[in-house]
């Protein structure tokens, strides 16, 4: 470089300085200043190794410049070390100890002199560093990758002198038990180009630097410690697998943790709808919160090929996302990036991550996912903050959280009526209302959350055929169709293949069915995209057990279940029968007692007999025994109510039965009257309580509203609900009272009726 050359650009830089070195010259002049000079010569000789440049060394002071944040943090924590031990081998007390800090700011070199605002910032840090220590800014944290051995502890915002707004500091130390990461290889541009896209010069590098894209503040290293195939705890799927880590919170603030977590759920719910990647679940990813883990172990405890983090820093309206995407089977980063924009700008700069992924893994999208892309979102700054917040909440799985979730959403929705991914949110936080511990914290009973579930999605301006075949495979299945809710959970699991839910219900549907074989074959799977969240599966095997008649096995996997999930009162219910039929009666009232703190009103064997749509009337007898044993009553005129395969009327039937007809029933369960009429042209009219969901939030009460029949079911559409959405029920003999008497399954449960006339 000439010598009135100037080179002005953004760096990495370190400041050092020995903490009382007047004291220790007034102790001995010569001997003190030898040994600072030794000191920092060390310190040099570390720098070099990390791929630092000395700058600058005059008397106490030491000046330093890096490329990467990681390999000048690496550099003074390893010299600090050693100074340590340096130190202890002295006989006097002139033991010179360093302090250090380190900064990314602008910086200006001209005749290998650097000066500029970075090298000030770096000093001004430094002086708030312990003796021995090492502070950093909020920018150097943000660079440094979090599986990195680092303890990163906030020290705030700090006035700084010469500096108009605060500064975030940090102070660094090493994690306890952990080593200090030893000198990558000499850093070469062309490690992190595997995607192609990355396969760009020095020179390139720094007039995007200049241009505002800091390089080095991207989190990467050149390699990692590769992932052994051997280890992983799964064999890899055939097609790519990837496991989204939650991306950390930089905002200096733990109120805004709520935004870095609903930032990454929503990115694992977009990868997941891809059928092309096999994407670890939110349970399992989330399991990592927190931790400082290697990138290797997640992959061989998740058994997947490549692992996405990052972090996220808001600062009023902005919003910066750093990610990179790394194959932890060989070490190598595929790219890394960092995207910035507005809050409005969110979904935009999500999507940008996941075409990066996409195109990264080679993966192609089918016309309906390259058509969905960026479809459901807000330019709603609140709207999108309330819809994140909501996401906390209903992550937590409490009554109370899921009331606070549903808040949230249909704030959202208030705030932006077109916003599709709040209606889909709001719609789950109604259905899982279908269990009556979460629908009592809402105000309302668990028998109305399935149809706020329909007309939630119903209103939605972006709901895709996916969410609504998902909520009609959990209202099917809630009205024991399980034929409808294979077929409309087979229909959602097409465009959404890694849907945990999804494959719960299928499971299921398939249990109740008779297909026991294919329920475990999908609790297997289950496992494989959610490794750390082990009790849904094992009560999954519990139940197939129960219902192929190995009772043993059934009570042995449920305990699994409780194990891991001990509040969850749905196992007690399924353990209390088991102990029953196996003849343990005392484990049986035990478990039920449990069970039945969740159930305050009145309870008896066909209540909870009906929880169990089973095809096969013997799993169903099988079900009263046990829970009969477990100390459940009866309530006349059944025991249980049969409502199965061999009960089930055919659509002819149900046209025989009710055409040009009236029925008379009654609730199930609160022992209110209705009425209802299907005239020849097929128009329903009904009069009394509601029964039978539609829009109206008193059902078909004094409406006419055209049915028609399908094989096994009597089916309506809603007046204003989605055309996709339909209302169907099915119609059993009731083999108990005979001839004459039937029964009406819908969505708000059983109704016992007769037909008054022809």
């Amino acid at each position: 470089m000439a010598k009135d050359d100037l080179s002005g650009k953004l760096a990495v830089i370190l400041h050092a300085d020995v903490a009382g070195s007047t004291e220790l010259v007034h102790q001995n002049e010569q001997l003190a200043h030898q040994r600072i000079q030794d000191t920092f010569h060390r310190f040099g000789d570390t720098i070099s190794k990390y791929h630092g440049h000395v700058r600058e060394l005059r008397g106490d002071a030491l000046l330093a410049e890096f490329e990467r944040a990681s390999d000048a943090v690496s550099a003074a924590l390893a010299f600090q070390a050693d100074q340590s031990d340096y130190n202890t081998q002295l006989n006097d007390n002139i033991q010179p100890t360093v302090r250090v800090g380190i900064a990314l700011g602008e910086v200006v070199i001209a005749d290998n002199t650097v000066t500029g605002a970075g090298v000030v910032l770096a000093q001004r840090v430094e002086q708030l560093a312990d003796a021995g220590g090492v502070c950093i800014t909020a920018a150097l944290h943000e660079a440094v990758p979090r599986r990195m051995p680092f303890d990163l502890k906030d020290m705030g915002e700090q006035i700084l002198k010469g500096f108009d707004d605060p500064v975030h500091v940090y102070r660094v130390e090493l994690s306890q038990g952990e080593s200090i990461p030893v000198p990558a290889q000499e850093y070469k541009p062309g490690i992190l180009a595997k995607s192609g896209r990355l396969k760009i010069s020095i020179a390139v590098v720094l007039v995007a630097v200049m241009a505002g894209t800091v390089y080095w503040l991207l989190p990467s290293d050149a390699m990692e410690e590769p992932a052994s195939v051997e280890r992983m705890a799964f064999p890899l799927p055939d097609k790519p697998s990837i496991a989204v880590l939650p991306f950390t919170n930089m905002s200096g603030d733990v109120e805004q943790e709520y935004f870095a977590d609903g930032m990454t759920e929503d990115l694992i719910t977009d990868l997941s709808k891809i059928s092309g990647l096999f994407v670890i679940a939110r349970n399992s990813s989330f399991s990592y919160k927190g931790q400082q883990v290697k990138i290797h172990q997640v992959a061989e405890d998740m058994g997947v090929r490549y692992v996405l983090e990052g972090s996220v820093r808001r600062a009023g309206n902005q919003v910066r996302i750093n990610a990179q995407l790394i194959d932890a089977t060989t070490g190598g980063h595929l790219w890394a990036e960092r995207y910035d924009g507005t809050l409005a700008d969110i979904f935009n700069l999500q999507d940008q991550v996941t075409r990066e992924i996409v195109t990264a893994l080679s993966v192609t999208l089918t016309p309906e996912e390259r058509d969905s892309s960026g479809l459901l979102g807000t330019t709603n700054i609140e709207a999108h903050d309330a819809y994140l917040q909501g996401l906390s909440f209903y992550a937590r799985n409490s009554p109370i959280d899921n009331a606070k979730a549903e808040s949230q959403f249909r704030r959202a929705i208030e705030l932006d009526p077109e916003f599709g991914r709040a209606y889909e949110a709001l719609a789950k936080v109604y259905f899982k209302a279908t269990e009556k511990v979460y629908a009592s914290a809402l105000g309302f009973s668990s028998r109305k959350a399935a149809f706020f579930a329909y007309i939630t999605l119903a209103r939605s301006p972006g709901s895709t055929g996916r969410e609504l075949h998902a909520i009609l495979a959990r209202a099917s299945l809630l009205k024991h169709q399980l034929e409808s809710a294979l077929h409309h959970a087979n229909l959602a699991l097409a465009t959404s293949p890694n849907d945990i839910d999804l494959l719960k219900i299928k499971a299921l549907a398939s249990i109740f069915s008779g297909q026991h074989g294919a329920g475990r074959l999908l609790a297997d799977r289950i496992i494989r995209l959610d490794p750390a969240l082990l009790a849904e599966p094992m009560y999954i095997y519990g139940l197939s057990h129960f219902a192929a008649g190995t009772y043993d096995e059934a009570a042995r996997y449920l305990e699994w279940a409780l194990q891991n999930d001990p509040s969850n009162s749905t196992y007690h219910r399924l353990l209390a029968a088991t102990y029953g039929v196996l003849g343990k009666q005392e484990q049986a009232r035990e478990a039920l007692r449990i069970y039945r703190k969740s159930w305050r009103s009145q309870y008896w064997i066909a209540a909870a007999v009906y929880a169990y749509p089973f095809d096969d009337e013997r799993k169903l007898q099988a079900l009263a025994d046990g829970f009969e044993t477990a100390g459940l009553v009866e309530r006349p005129p059944a025991r249980y109510l049969k409502l199965n395969g061999e009960t089930r009327l055919t659509g002819a039937e149900i046209d025989a039965l009710l055409t040009g007809r009236t029925i008379k029933g009654t609730d199930y369960w609160r022992l209110y009257t209705w009425t209802l009429h299907r005239s020849r042209d097929g128009v329903l009219k009904q009069t009394g309580g509601t029964f039978f969901f539609s829009l109206e939030p008193d059902g078909l009460r004094g409406l006419d509203i055209e049915s028609w029949i399908e094989p096994n079911r009597l089916c309506h559409r809603g007046t204003g609900v989605n055309d996709e959405i339909t209302f169907c029920v099915t119609i059993h003999h009731d083999s108990v009272r005979g001839e004459g008497h039937y029964y009406m399954v819908t969505d708000t449960g059983p109704h016992p009726f007769q037909v008054l006339n022809e």
